[in-house]
C-alpha cells in the first residue's frame, strides 16, 4: 500500500510538473535572445520599423531582441517561419498584416503556408501608414494628372514595382491603373530594397512604396514622390496630395502593422509583451520617430489585432473581386 500511495505521489507531481511549465514559463520569459522577424530585405519600410521596435522592445524588456530578415514572396517566407516556431514568445513577426490578408485571398492558405487568423497569437497594433506613389525623376511629370497622361500616351511602356505579387504594393498598383486608365505594367521584386534600387536606377519608371521608405531616400534627389494613398495628407510628407486632390477619386490604400507571436503562445507571455508594446509606442521618443517616417504609431490590445486583420479580409476581398486583381498581373 505504501508502494502505491509513493507511486500515486509520484505520478500527481509528475502531472503538475507537466502543467506547469506555461506558468514557468511566462515567469522566466525572456529567458534567452528574442527573435523578431521581418519578411523582407533590410533597407525598406518595413526593416525600418522591424529594427526600432526590436531596439526599444528590448530595452523594455530588459533583453535581447535581433532582427531576423526574411525575405521573399511579399513577405510569406518570413511568416511562414514564425507560424511554425516554437509557441514560447521568442520568435516573433514584425506584420504588414494588410499584406499577409491580401496575400491570403489571392493565394490561399495552401501557398502562402500559414492562417493568418489561426497560426498567430496577436500581441499589439504597431501602427499605420499611407503609401507613396512616385516615380523617377526621367519621368517628365510633376503630379499625377501629367504621370497620368504621360502613361496614356505609352501604353504598356512604363513599368511599376512591387514586394511581389499580391503585396500592397501590387494591389496598389492595379488599382491605381484601373482609377485612372494608366495601363502600366508590374514588375515584382523580393522586397522594397531592391524595388527602391531599380526605380532610382531607371530599370521601373514608378513604385509605390511604404512612408519610411520613401522619406529614408528623399535626400537622394533620385526620387520624386507625387501623392500619399490615404485620404488625410502625412505629417512627414506635407506638401504631397491626397489622392482625392490628385484628382483620383475612390482610391485609397493604407498599410497597418502588428506585432505576432505562434498560435498557442501562453496567454501570459502574451499579456507580458503587449505591456512592453504599450509602453514602447507610448513613449514620446518612439512617437517622434515613428512620425518621421510617416507612421501612425498606436498599441492595442491582442484582441483589437484580431477585429481589424478580419475587417481588412472583408475590405481588400471586395477591392480584389471588384477590381479583378490577379497574381499573374
Amino acid at each position: 500500500m505504501k508502494t502505491i500511495r509513493l507511486l500515486f505521489a509520484a505520478c500527481a507531481a509528475a502531472a503538475v510538473a507537466t502543467a506547469a511549465p506555461p506558468a514557468a514559463l511566462a515567469q522566466d520569459f525572456p529567458s534567452r535572445p528574442i527573435t523578431l522577424v521581418v519578411g523582407y530585405p533590410p533597407g525598406g519600410g518595413a526593416d525600418a520599423i522591424g529594427r526600432l521596435i526590436a531596439q526599444k522592445l528590448g530595452e523594455t524588456l530588459n533583453a535581447s531582441v535581433v532582427v531576423d530578415n526574411r525575405p521573399g514572396f511579399s513577405g510569406n517566407i518570413g511568416a511562414q517561419y514564425v507560424a511554425k516556431a516554437a509557441p514560447d514568445g521568442h520568435t516573433l513577426l514584425a506584420a504588414p498584416w494588410t499584406t499577409y490578408a491580401i496575400n491570403s485571398i489571392l493565394y490561399g492558405k495552401a501557398r502562402v503556408g500559414y492562417d493568418l487568423a489561426q497560426d498567430f497569437s496577436p500581441v499589439s497594433v504597431i501602427g499605420y501608414q499611407p503609401m507613396v506613389l512616385m516615380v523617377n525623376p526621367e519621368v517628365p511629370a510633376r503630379s499625377v494628372a501629367e504621370l497620368v497622361a504621360y502613361a496614356k500616351s505609352r501604353p504598356g511602356k512604363l513599368s511599376f514595382g512591387s514586394t511581389g505579387p499580391g503585396s500592397l504594393e501590387h494591389i496598389a498598383g492595379e488599382m491605381f491603373n484601373r482609377a485612372t486608365g494608366a495601363a502600366m505594367v508590374h514588375v515584382p521584386y523580393r522586397g522594397s530594397g531592391p524595388a527602391m534600387t531599380d526605380l532610382m536606377g531607371g530599370q521601373i519608371q514608378v513604385y509605390f512604396a511604404t512612408a519610411p521608405t520613401v522619406v529614408a531616400n528623399l535626400g537622394t534627389g533620385r526620387i520624386r514622390p507625387l501623392m500619399v494613398t490615404t485620404t488625410e495628407r502625412n505629417v512627414a510628407l506635407p506638401d504631397l496630395p491626397t489622392p482625392k486632390e490628385a484628382g483620383v477619386e475612390n482610391f485609397e490604400v493604407r498599410s497597418s502593422y502588428g506585432l505576432l507571436a505562434p498560435a498557442k503562445t501562453p496567454a501570459p507571455v502574451i499579456r507580458q509583451l503587449n505591456e512592453a508594446m504599450v509602453k514602447v509606442l507610448g513613449s514620446a521618443e518612439v512617437k517622434d520617430k515613428f512620425r518621421g517616417l510617416g507612421i501612425d504609431a498606436a498599441s492595442s490590445p491582442p484582441q483589437e489585432v484580431a477585429t481589424r486583420i478580419k475587417a481588412d479580409f472583408v475590405k481588400w476581398e471586395r477591392v480584389i473581386r471588384d477590381q479583378n486583381i490577379k497574381t499573374d498581373n
